[in-house]
C-alpha cells in the first residue's frame, strides 16, 4: 500500500476578489457607484483615474472614471459566494486565464442577493476578477530578490476549475 501525499504547499486558495465599475465620466455617477459597491461588499470603494486623457469623451488625464474595491479573506469568499449565486452556479470555461484567474462581469447589481434596488442608484453593472494563489507566490510582489514562480507551481487553468467546483459547487460550463 503506497500514500500518497500531498504537499501544503501546493494548496490553492482565494486571494482577493476585486469589483470593478469603469464608468467613462465623473461626477455624480461616481458618487452613485461608490455607494453602490459599498452596499454589495460592504467596504468603502477607491476611485479609478484615467491615465490618458480622450478628447473625444471628454475626459481629462487624473480625472476620476471609475471605482473599484478590492476584497479578502473570509469577507472575499462569503461575497464569491453571493456573486457566484448571481450568475447561477455556473461558470464560463473561456473566463479563466492560465495562471488560475477568473473573471465575469454582472450586468445588473441588483441580481446579487441581499443587494435591494435603491432608485437614487438605478441599475449599475460590474466587472468581478477572482485571483487564486499558492503559498509561495510573494516571491514574485516582494522587494528584495523578486523571483518568478515555478512553471509547476504556477496554477494551471484546471486546477482552477477543479477548486471552483470542488470548493463552491458550481459548475463550469
Amino acid at each position: 500500500m503506497s500514500q500518497v501525499t500531498k504537499s501544503p504547499m501546493k494548496k490553492i486558495y482565494l486571494e482577493k476578489v476585486v469589483l470593478n465599475m469603469g464608468l467613462g465620466k465623473s461626477g455624480d455617477v461616481i458618487t452613485i457607484a461608490r455607494t453602490a459597491l459599498e452596499q454589495i461588499s460592504g467596504k468603502k470603494p477607491s476611485a479609478r483615474n484615467a491615465k490618458e486623457p480622450q478628447r473625444e469623451w471628454g475626459v481629462r488625464k487624473g480625472e476620476p472614471i471609475g471605482v473599484a474595491v478590492t476584497i479578502r479573506g473570509n469577507d472575499a469568499m462569503a461575497l464569491l459566494k453571493r456573486l457566484l449565486e448571481s450568475k447561477g452556479n455556473i461558470m464560463n470555461d473561456r473566463s479563466f486565464d492560465n495562471f488560475g484567474n477568473y473573471s465575469f462581469g454582472i450586468k445588473e447589481h441588483i441580481d446579487i442577493p441581499g443587494v435591494k434596488y435603491d432608485p437614487q442608484i438605478g441599475i449599475l453593472g460590474l466587472g468581478v476578477s477572482i485571483a487564486l494563489t499558492r503559498p509561495g507566490f510573494s516571491i514574485r510582489r516582494r522587494s528584495k530578490h523578486k523571483a518568478s514562480v515555478g512553471k509547476k507551481h504556477i496554477i494551471s487553468n484546471q486546477e482552477a476549475k477543479n477548486y471552483f467546483e470542488k470548493e463552491y459547487g458550481v459548475k463550469v460550463v
